[in-house]
C-alpha cells in the first residue's frame, strides 16, 4: 500500500495491510505465537515490548495490523486495541487518572462506565467524580474544578442516542488543561469522527460495529502517539488487557466491510425509525437522523448524514403488552449488544434502576433497538404485527 490517499471502502480494505507473509498470503495469517526472536544483530530493541516484538501480551502482529488499519481508517496518528471494550475505558481511566484527580462523565453512559465511575474509582482510587448530561454544555462548563484532568463525553450516548456538542466541550477541556475521551460505540468509527472535533482519545466496544458480525470481544483507543505509548504501556504490557491474535484477525475481517455496513444500518434505521414515529402506537422514538431528535442540529453536524442503526422507542400500553410484543417479534432478536448484522432489541422495563439517569420521556420504560443488515421492509413489518399481535396497533 502506497501512501496515496484512497475513498473510505478502499481504506477499510488495504489500509494497514501488511502483505509480508514469506508464502505470499493475501490474507494475513493469524500469528498464534506467545513470543518472538529476539534480535541478536545489534538490532535496537524496545524491552518495554510496545514498540517491539518480543512477547504477545505486549503486541502482536494482528494487533498491529488491526491498530493500522483503524488508523487510516480515522485519521488517527495511533491506537492500542484490548480484549474488550470495556477493557479498553478501563485503560484509559486508570492511565489518565491519579488519585486526587476530577473527572466529568456523561451520565448516559453504558453501564459498566457508569460502575466504574460511581463505585470503583472513587472508592478504591480517590478519583472524584461528577457525573451530569453533558448534552447540556453549560453544565460541563459549571462542574469544571481546579483539579479536573478528564472529560469523559458518550456520543451517541447509550441509550438514549443524546448527542453531546463535542467542539465546544473540547474547548472547555483544553481550556482547563483536561483531556476529552469520547466513547463513540454507539456510531461507530464512520459515522462520527471525534478526534476532528477536539477529542484527545476516541474509544469504540470493537464487539460492536468494528466487528460487526457477533463473533468477537474487542475494544480500541485512538489518539496521538504520546498518550496511546502511555495507555499500552501501563495497561496492556503491565495490566494485560490484551486482545488474542484471533480475535484480531476476526475484528480486522469485519472491519474491511465496515463503510458498506454502516451505510445499510443506517438507510434502514432512518426508514424504521420514520415509521416507528409515525406509527399511532408509538409513545415516543429518538434517533439522530429524525428531525425531532433534540439534538438533531448537532448529529447533522458530526454524524456525516449517517447516523448509525441503535434507535430507543416505546410503545403505548401496560407491561403484558410490552412482554408480549417482544414474544411476537419473529425477525427480530431479543437480545443485549448492538452492531450486529441482525437486529437485536432489548427492553428496559419501568423498574429497571437506571431509568432515573435518563430523560423523563424514558422514566416508563423503552426498547433499545439495533438495526441490522435486513432490508428495512421486512424490519418494519415484524414491528408491525407484533404490535399488532399485543393490541396496541
Amino acid at each position: 500500500m502506497t501512501d496515496h490517499k484512497f475513498r473510505k471502502q478502499t481504506t477499510a480494505v488495504h489500509g494497514g495491510n501488511r502483505k509480508d507473509d514469506a508464502f505470499g498470503a493475501i490474507n494475513e495469517p493469524i500469528y498464534m505465537t506467545s513470543n518472538y526472536r529476539v534480535p541478536t544483530d545489534g538490532t535496537p530493541v524496545d524491552w518495554s515490548g510496545i514498540h517491539s516484538n518480543i512477547y504477545q501480551r505486549n503486541r502482536n502482529v494482528n494487533q498491529m495490523v488491526l491498530q493500522d488499519k483503524l488508523c487510516a481508517l480515522t485519521g488517527a496518528e495511533d491506537c492500542a486495541v484490548f480484549a474488550s471494550g470495556v477493557a479498553a475505558l478501563s485503560a484509559v481511566f486508570t492511565t489518565m487518572l491519579n488519585s486526587g484527580d476530577h473527572a466529568i462523565v456523561s451520565e448516559v453512559c453504558y453501564s459498566a462506565t457508569n460502575l466504574l465511575f460511581r463505585e470503583y474509582l472513587p472508592k478504591k482510587y480517590n478519583i472524584e467524580v461528577t457525573l451530569l448530561d453533558t448534552t447540556d454544555t453549560e453544565a460541563v462548563r459549571k462542574a469544571i474544578r481546579p483539579n479536573t484532568k478528564l472529560i469523559h463525553v458518550e456520543t451517541p450516548g447509550n441509550p438514549t442516542t443524546g448527542i453531546s456538542d463535542l467542539d465546544a466541550i473540547a474547548e472547555i477541556a483544553h481550556a482547563n488543561n483536561a483531556l476529552l475521551s469520547v466513547d463513540a460505540t454507539f456510531a461507530g468509527p464512520i459515522s462520527i469522527y471525534p478526534l476532528m472535533h477536539g477529542a484527545d482519545l476516541e474509544i469504540h466496544s470493537m464487539t460492536k460495529y468494528i466487528n460487526g458480525h457477533g463473533d468477537s470481544l474487542g475494544g480500541c483507543v485512538m489518539g496521538s502517539t504520546k498518550l496511546i505509548d502511555g495507555i499500552k504501556e501501563l495497561a496492556m504490557v503491565n495490566y494485560g488487557g490484551i486482545l488474542s491474535p484471533f480475535n484480531a484477525w476476526l475484528i480486522t475481517r469485519g472491519l474491511t466491510t465496515l463503510p458498506i455496513r454502516m451505510k445499510q444500518h443506517s438507510g434502514s434505521a432512518l426508514k424504521v425509525a420514520e415509521f416507528l414515529e409515525s406509527c399511532p402506537a408509538v409513545r415516543f422514538v429518538w434517533y439522530p437522523g429524525l428531525k425531532s431528535h433534540p439534538q438533531h442540529d448537532r448529529a447533522e453536524k458530526l454524524m456525516n448524514g449517517q447516523y448509525s442503526g441503535m434507535i430507543s422507542f416505546d410503545i403505548k400500553g401496560d407491561e403484558e403488552a410490552h412482554q408480549k410484543f417482544l414474544q411476537s417479534l419473529k425477525l427480530i432478536t431479543h437480545a443485549v449488544s448492538l452492531g450486529d448484522v441482525e437486529s437485536l432489541i432489548v427492553y428496559y422495563d419501568k423498574n429497571s434502576d437506571k431509568l432515573p439517569h435518563y430523560p423523563a420521556i424514558y422514566h416508563e420504560g423503552f426498547f433499545r433497538f439495533s438495526i441490522g443488515l435486513e432490508d428495512a421492509e421486512d424490519i418494519i413489518e415484524d414491528l408491525e404485527q407484533a404490535m399488532k399481535a399485543c393490541g396496541v396497533l
